[in-house]
């Protein structure tokens, strides 16, 4: 088992409840950590044989740029398309932070994170 991180992917984007923040955007930053078995990929040293990152990457730009009132809804989607696109994942953390966000202060991000496990089962 492997655990792969994209660290820090950063988009600009329209989400919040506020119509300023549809209209203006923000930037958000992407983490997202993922463990699967890498046996096969780590002897072939084969792309095919790879959780393809490049394809991850573009299913957090696709996701992150349809807009939404929360950044909850936004990491669920995130998740949920990953899973859906890679079964091989075994376990899968989305941490999506909003920079600057509007609550009235000075405060450098607000952040979600959703974390999933799946049994591996098997059939007898």
């Amino acid at each position: 088992m492997a655990r792969i991180i994209l660290e820090d992917m950063e988009f600009y984007a329209h989400h919040g409840c506020f119509l300023e923040e549809r209209l203006v955007g923000a930037r958000f930053i992407v983490n997202i950590a993922f463990d699967y078995n890498s046996t096969i990929a780590q002897t072939s040293d084969l792309l095919d044989d790879a959780v393809n990152y490049q394809q991850l990457y573009k299913i957090v730009k696709s996701e992150l740029h349809k807009p939404n009132n929360l950044i909850e809804a936004v990491a669920q989607r995130i998740q949920i398309k990953i899973l859906q696109e890679f079964p091989e994942i075994r376990y899968l953390k989305v941490r999506l932070a909003k920079l600057n966000p509007p609550v009235g202060g000075k405060v450098k991000s607000v952040a979600v994170e959703l974390e999933k496990s799946l049994e591996i089962r098997k059939f007898e």
